[in-house]
């Protein structure tokens, strides 16, 4: 569950304010939030992860007014329950695959389980590359990776910002596609923002700012 009301955001040394539309999300819906260049798609993403403070405004995700915790309370409720899918892979460069989603699971605090990480490679195709460094890698296995890192913490929220839009369109599909599958299969909220038109058939709530 994913509730907002009258976020606004305003940057030091910047004259505009942005103000983000009211968001209310139940358990397992998904959103689309559009919109060009520079409107603040990051911005409102950093603010629905915590990574940001809104100057004015309310953030409740899964009945937790995130803005009211403390710096290592939101710390730990954001590795715990919020998953994020960048634009570039924040892997860790000298850990294979399987130590880097090993981590993932240590640092949000919830038990290493072997069978759960192999179950979730084998879901991306990435099996075979579980032993692999992270250079190894090619750009459309690091795309899944970025995913398999945000979900393997079952998170209650994934959050991804721009997935498909470098992407061809078969590609564009199935990034969607593994996106909507982990989400269904977490019961999490899937939040897209991108200015990638292309996918917003596949959303029935959409906002575009």
């Amino acid at each position: 569950m994913v509730q907002t009301d009258n976020l606004t955001f305003h940057y030091k040394k910047a004259e505009h304010t942005f103000r983000f539309p009211n968001i209310d999300l139940k358990e397992q819906e998904s959103l689309l939030i559009l919109g060009k260049s520079g409107i603040g798609k990051t911005t409102l993403l950093h603010l629905l992860a915590g990574l940001l403070k809104p100057a004015s405004g309310t953030l409740v995700v899964d009945n937790v007014d995130i803005n009211a915790l403390s710096h290592s309370q939101l710390d730990k409720f954001r590795g715990q329950n919020i998953g994020l899918v960048f634009q570039k892979n924040h892997a860790v460069r000298s850990l294979n695959v399987l130590d880097n989603l090993k981590a993932r699971l240590f640092f949000s605090g919830k038990t290493i389980n072997r069978t759960v990480i192999d179950s979730l490679l084998e879901q991306l195709d990435l099996a075979e590359t579980k032993k692999k460094n992270i250079n190894e890698l090619s750009e459309g296995q690091l795309q899944r990776l970025g995913i398999a890192m945000a979900v393997v913490h079952n998170p209650q929220v994934i959050l991804a910002d721009e997935p498909t839009s470098s992407l061809d369109d078969e590609n564009c599909a199935a990034v969607l596609r593994l996106l909507q599958q982990q989400a269904e299969k977490n019961r999490a909220n899937l939040v897209v923002i991108t200015h990638d038109s292309r996918i917003k058939s596949a959303f029935k709530n959409v906002i575009t700012l």
